[in-house]
């Protein structure tokens, strides 16, 4: 099992780094987007949606993904950056929400546990991420953020494990996710910030920003874990341990992309307000 995750890891890896730098934006986008909707396929299972629920679900994300599209200026008449950032306050706003529910879980379920309100819960986890990442790679250097992103959650899962294991006592919501602790979560936050220093240090341009950048990786962190505990949370209701069986090893898309779906439009919208005017 354990050399069959390694070897699906590198392979994702390779794939993902591939399409990144070696296409152009609006194809690595529409690499992203059948990426997101193999995800949504999984959502609408987790939403426990029937065949046509499910369909409808599947085209409407699909609709939405295209028009967007077409509001990042990859197909003409482009939309305005503003409302970019009106679109990434709204997936965040959600995240504020989301935030509530895992607190109030097993309780919450009473708001969301429908299959028309969590496939609801589908299109804000999912199409936020994507109009994020879509973004970036517009950027000068966008390719790098999106890399940042990824450390950023890799990194914050790593010290967690590791702190989790040595240090872990207070358990920072058991009824969704009984293994991640406090002192698991803390530890990952600091690894991240001795990463982002010493990347701001590496980047003398980026110097004058280190409070802006602090804040956004600070941020991103609590995201990061947000996104993990509510795709665990609809899971534990609907009685799966994973979102799909499509990366041997590793479950579904969802499993492997769970952290970043918060990640990435909190990220996003931090790096527009603080710190895009100022470069």
């Amino acid at each position: 099992m354990l050399k069959q995750r390694v070897l699906t890891a590198i392979v994702l890896a390779l794939l993902v780094l591939g399409t990144l730098f070696g296409l152009p934006a609006p194809w690595f986008a529409l690499f992203a987007a059948g990426v997101i909707l193999v995800a949504a396929w999984e959502w609408a299972n987790l939403a426990a949606a029937g065949r046509w629920l499910g369909l409808a679900f599947y085209g409407l994300m699909a609709a939405a993904m295209a028009w967007m599209f077409i509001g990042l200026g990859f197909v003409d008449p482009p939309l305005h950056l503003e409302l970019v950032k009106q679109l990434l306050l709204v997936g965040c706003a959600w995240w504020a929400v989301a935030l509530l529910w895992v607190q109030g879980y097993p309780s919450s379920a009473l708001l969301w546990g429908s299959t028309p309100v969590r496939l609801a819960m589908g299109m804000l986890v999912l199409l936020p991420a994507w109009l994020a990442l879509s973004w970036l790679v517009t950027l000068e250097q966008g390719h790098w953020l999106v890399i940042l992103v990824v450390l950023t959650v890799a990194c914050a899962d790593i010290g967690a494990y590791f702190c989790g294991r040595a240090f872990g006592r207070r358990k920072l919501a058991p009824e969704v996710s009984p293994g991640k602790t406090l002192e698991g979560f803390g530890g990952g936050l600091v690894l991240v910030l001795l990463v982002i220093s010493v990347v701001i240090a590496l980047s003398p341009s980026q110097r004058h920003l280190w409070l802006q950048w602090t804040v956004v990786e600070v941020f991103t962190v609590l995201a990061s874990v947000l996104g993990d505990l509510l795709e665990s949370m609809v899971k534990r209701h609907r009685g799966v341990k994973d979102s799909g069986k499509i990366l041997p090893g590793h479950g579904g898309i969802l499993d492997r992309i769970d952290s970043l779906t918060a990640a990435l439009p909190v990220f996003a919208l931090l790096y527009l307000l603080l710190i895009f005017p100022r470069l």
